[in-house]
């Protein structure tokens, strides 16, 4: 028996050792058929592995708010949200079909925790995710391109199936941000899912990007407008609204 644990334990079965060593040391397990004991060494090891890759996927996905989840948006904090749009997109439907998804609202709306709910949502379904903010990825690219490495760090941000950019257009880009961003966009499209989170709605964007003469922003904007699920996160009585970092007790940098 010592034998076969350690060899289990040699080929990284770590759970099927463990089941083995408790159906040994277990006299109830006699009277069990031999398929039947396997079957549970073997959903023992099964679900070590499935419960593994899940937490490696969240922590690769970066997520800003880790325990944001679905279940703990709030309907009743004064927002105006879709709660069936909302539940719908929880089942990642829009994931198999290409297409994203825009969260936009004020700050403290909670556009973040929203955002990264759908991602935590995805990983359960064992999507590739990333969180990032958009300033963020732009100076990592433009650095890349300064160093030579534009394709090898762009590949980070094109693989994964969802990814979640927030502060999207925050701050106006100069044209060579707005080609960096559609040399993403372009690669990702029609194979993966975007979720952009922006205080501006989609028709202030084109003015956001680049300079007014600048033929990307318009192909930029086609590309990920068609077809898009949109999310405004209103207030419903504008003179009384309250940010949701007040509401929870957050830190600005902790809510958004």
């Amino acid at each position: 028996m010592n034998e076969t644990v350690d060899k289990l334990i040699a080929m990284r079965f770590t759970a099927m050792a463990d089941s083995f060593r408790l159906q040994m040391d277990d006299p109830g397990m006699n009277g069990v058929s031999f398929e039947d004991r396997f079957s549970m060494i073997v959903d023992s090891e099964y679900t070590r592995r499935k419960d593994n890759r899940l937490k490696r996927l969240i922590r690769n996905a970066d997520f800003e708010q880790p325990d944001a989840c679905i279940a703990g948006i709030d309907y009743h904090s004064g927002r105006i949200l879709n709660r069936s749009l909302i539940s719908r997109l929880a089942t990642c439907e829009y994931i198999t079909e290409y297409r994203n998804i825009f969260i936009s609202g004020a700050s403290g709306s909670g556009k973040t925790y929203m955002a990264c709910a759908f991602g935590l949502a995805a990983c359960m379904k064992y999507y590739k995710v990333r969180f990032v903010r958009l300033p963020d990825m732009l100076v990592e690219l433009q650095e890349a391109e300064k160093a030579g490495l534009f394709s090898k760090v762009m590949k980070k941000y094109v693989n994964p199936t969802l990814l979640i950019l927030d502060e999207w257009l925050l701050s106006p880009l100069s044209d060579n941000e707005t080609k960096i961003v559609f040399e993403l966009i372009h690669k990702r499209r029609k194979k993966s899912s975007t979720i952009f989170c922006s205080q501006f709605l989609d028709g202030g964007w084109y003015a956001r990007l680049g300079s007014a003469d600048n033929p990307l922003a318009e192909s930029l904007l086609d590309r990920i407008k068609y077809d898009a699920y949109k999310i405004n996160i209103r207030a419903v009585d504008e003179n009384h609204d309250r940010s949701m970092r007040e509401l929870y007790g957050l830190k600005p940098e902790e809510s958004q």
